[in-house]
């Protein structure tokens, strides 16, 4: 038997919680977890982004501090940690995977 849980799944992806990148900057978004992948857009300084899940990729220095880890945001799209402000050096989500 198949359940429809589509509105509650609706409702949580509005009430996910955000997180404020760092102040002033504006954002490179990767298609995956590195420097190595193509930039697919670019936030806005003041930017607020939800983090899905986070993997290791690339090490990259920023204004949170140096961070392997990588946040994914949405389908295909990737920031690095070290420019988002999660209130902790390691991981604040499930692993992507």
């Amino acid at each position: 038997m198949s359940v429809d849980h589509s509105e509650e799944i609706k409702a949580a992806a509005t009430t996910a919680k955000t997180y404020a990148i760092a102040p002033g900057v504006t954002l490179n978004v990767r298609g995956g977890p590195g420097t190595g992948y193509a930039v697919v857009r670019v936030l806005a300084a003041g930017s607020r982004v939800p983090i899905h899940c986070q993997t290791p990729g690339t090490s990259v220095a920023g204004p949170y501090g140096t961070s392997n880890i990588w946040d994914n945001i949405g389908s295909g799209e990737y920031v690095s940690d070290a420019y988002v402000l999660t209130g902790s050096d390691g991981y604040v989500a499930a692993r992507c995977g």
